[in-house]
């Protein structure tokens, strides 16, 4: 089952209800993006899959990369729009679904955190190879998926439309890649304002060649 038509409007609806339906800070995972792949000298692309009310992509923007970024919820979009003019960032935004894009230009690094169990479990390999195609030597893949376990229980917020990974799924789709790091932890969250725990796998990988 992909996104429902009214998948976006479901989130409007999230974004709207509340200054900030997530926490308003960067992922955690930017930050390994900054210490391994600085800007340095030169502006690197970056992509990112699902920018959800902006946190993440403000943060590569501040420090210096060139950020483009999607999301299937207007509001969440016009968030991130807004919050970029306030501190003269520009940031390249537009709506998408997960389940129909691929990239068609190539960025150096492609980051996603918290979107890609939107993925139907047939477009999981079709969309990473894509990604992978479209990206730079030297690029970098930072990126997450919640993973299914028979000990936590289901997200109070979680969604048909949702395929939780098996653990070590991600991993498989990059033999021929660097892995930087992976790995897998088990971590509160409190989306929507109800506390409850997931299971994540997140994972850093270069491509070489």
């Amino acid at each position: 089952m992909e996104p429902p038509k009214n998948h976006s409007t479901l989130y409007n609806q999230r974004y709207q209800s509340t200054d900030h339906y997530w926490d308003f800070k960067p992922s955690s995972m930017a930050y390994k993006v900054l210490e391994i792949r600085p800007p340095m000298n030169q502006k690197l692309k970056l992509l990112e899959i699902g920018s959800g009310e902006g946190a993440t992509a403000l943060f590569f923007a501040r420090n210096g990369y060139d950020v483009t970024a999607f999301d299937l919820s207007e509001v969440g979009l016009e968030k991130t729009e807004a919050a970029a003019k306030k501190i003269n960032l520009n940031i390249k935004l537009f709506k998408a679904n997960i389940n129909e894009y691929a990239p068609t230009e190539n960025f150096d690094i492609i980051f996603s955190s918290g979107t890609l169990q939107y993925l139907t479990p047939e477009r999981r390999r079709p969309f990473i190879e894509s990604l992978q195609l479209k990206t730079n030597t030297d690029g970098l893949h930072c990126l997450h998926t919640f993973v299914k376990k028979p000990f936590i229980e289901k997200a109070p917020d979680a969604e048909d439309c949702e395929y939780l990974w098996s653990s070590g799924e991600l991993l498989q789709y990059y033999p021929d890649w660097k892995t930087e790091e992976f790995f897998e932890e088990i971590k509160p969250c409190n989306s929507g304002g109800v506390s409850h725990r997931h299971v994540h796998n997140r994972l850093w990988s270069t491509r070489l060649n």
